[in-house]
């Protein structure tokens, strides 16, 4: 599918080349992202803190989820190769295999919110729905991708779900650490709130030709959020890395200012 947005002469002229480049530090800064919310999640869990350790897996897997969006696009800065590590240590860190969510992901961009788009489906749904879908959201996106993928991103996806496999026979027969199990059950539980999170908070009442997606414009919220509403803005220039978000919107405002009004919250 085209969509009618991505030839709007408005939208062509807004320059964003220069923010994909990622410099040095902001590439450590990615990379190590999510790296303190989990230790802390799982130190509050082993010293029997689960409510303020709730909080730091929340946190964690939101980070996580900008990570893995980064490097579904190849937008971390680093090599091509090393990206694919980043997918393989984040599926076993966040469960399920990341590859098969990029390959729908990247699906998600070409068919945007049309019946071959796996991803957005949820988005059609009423918010309830998109709830109620959400424990068959990551099945689905798993049996696409085992599906239709590619040779080299299939080995991939069962290389990913084997580590899962063995990490969570490990942590439940015989690590036995609390904590551990903690986190393998919040892990899987976020995987089923991802369909209402991710997808239907930024696709609701969209459409599939212009208002493809929402966005936000409140500084503070951004913040809180880790910039991961910035949705429109990824959609129209999916290579720009999302540390570089805020500053493409400000760009897109000046061309587009519509884009803006459908907010997330």
């Amino acid at each position: 599918m085209s969509l009618e947005i991505l030839h709007d002469a408005r939208i062509r002229s807004v320059a964003w080349r220069d923010l994909v480049y990622v410099s040095r530090l902001e590439v450590v800064r990615e990379l190590l992202l999510s790296v303190p919310w989990l230790a802390a999640s799982i130190l509050l869990a082993h010293r029997g803190y689960y409510l303020p350790a709730l909080g730091f897996s929340f946190v964690f897997f939101l980070t996580g989820l900008r990570q893995v969006h980064n490097a579904y696009h190849y937008a971390l800065g680093i090599p091509r190769r090393a990206t694919e590590g980043v997918m393989f240590v984040l599926s076993v860190m966040m469960l399920g295999s990341m590859h098969a969510v990029q390959f729908n992901h990247l699906q998600h961009h070409k068919h945007c919110m049309d019946d071959d788009d796996v991803e957005g489906a949820s988005a059609r749904m009423s918010a309830l729905g998109a709830l109620l879908m959400g424990p068959w959201f990551p099945v689905r996106l798993h049996f696409k991708a085992l599906q239709v993928a590619a040779p080299r991103q299939f080995r991939w996806i069962i290389a990913e779900l084997l580590a899962n496999a063995a990490w969570i026979v490990a942590v439940f027969a015989f690590l036995d650490v609390a904590a551990l199990k903690y986190h393998v059950i919040i892990m899987a539980i976020g995987q089923c709130l991802t369909s209402f999170f991710a997808v239907w908070t930024v696709h609701h009442d969209c459409d599939r030709s212009h208002f493809i997606a929402r966005t936000l414009r409140h500084r503070l919220k951004s913040l809180v959020f880790f910039d991961m509403f910035f949705h429109v803005e990824h959609h129209l220039f999916p290579k720009v890395p999302t540390c570089h978000l805020a500053l493409l919107a400000k760009r897109l405002d000046q061309a587009a200012p519509e884009l803006q009004h459908k907010q997330v919250f």
